[in-house]
């Protein structure tokens, strides 16, 4: 039995609702299932959810994360 706080899933969260923090390259990387760099990529390239700068920390808003989903959704539908 752990003592520690037990950090929920990412991806639990955001299907239950908006967390009350804002996301990190960990968490995308988790809810997406691929590996961290990947998330940087996305970010260089700019093609992925949306990122900002904390000092030298990348952060996502989880809203914006949701929005990019339903984009890439409606996007990948009309490609069909």
């Amino acid at each position: 039995m752990s003592t520690a706080r037990e950090q929920p899933d990412p991806r639990a969260t955001l299907r239950g609702g908006l967390p009350d923090r804002y996301l990190t390259a960990d968490d995308i990387a988790v809810i997406f299932e691929v590996p961290k760099e990947t998330v940087y990529q996305w970010r260089r390239k700019r093609v992925g959810p949306p990122g900002f700068r904390i000092g030298k920390y990348i952060r996502y808003d989880p809203a914006d994360v949701l929005a990019h989903v339903a984009e890439r959704k409606s996007t990948d539908q009309n490609a069909a």
